[in-house]
């Protein structure tokens, strides 16, 4: 297995964990509480109840590198719906009151890389989809 191949498991595991951690923060929190903010910010309450089942199962799902590609879609749409609903006023690095979306776009572009190289490197992926030509890359 390359350098690569190494690489990109850590940064999908490392990034399946970031978003489990909020999670389960949400799930800590109370996901009353989570909608509650949601619907303080003009999204629908139940909203907040899907992004924390994305986050924390899609997350887990990341960590052993299944269904990589679809967990990473959603992932981008959410951090767009994020910056769009949310972040875009502070702009990219905040107003001095609030943090800006540099974190979002962030996630966005691990995402995206995700999404283009969903097989690449050690994951249940690998197994379910087959051994490709640019798996071992």
């Amino acid at each position: 297995m390359s350098i690569g191949s190494i690489i990109h498991t850590i940064v999908r595991i490392l990034f399946g964990a970031m978003f489990m951690f909020h999670g389960i923060a949400k799930l800590q929190m109370g996901l009353s509480n989570v909608a509650g903010w949601f619907n303080s910010i003009g999204l629908p309450g139940s909203l907040g109840y899907a992004v924390a089942i994305l986050e924390l199962l899609g997350g887990v799902l990341l960590i052993v590198g299944l269904a990589t590609r679809y967990i990473s879609l959603a992932y981008i749409i959410l951090m767009a719906g994020a910056i769009i609903s949310v972040k875009l006023p502070m702009g990219l690095l905040g107003d001095g009151k609030s943090a800006g979306f540099e974190l979002e776009l962030a996630y966005m572009l691990i995402a995206l890389f995700l999404t283009v190289e969903p097989k690449k490197g050690w994951g249940l992926d690998r197994l379910v989809g087959g051994s490709s030509s640019g798996a071992q890359a």
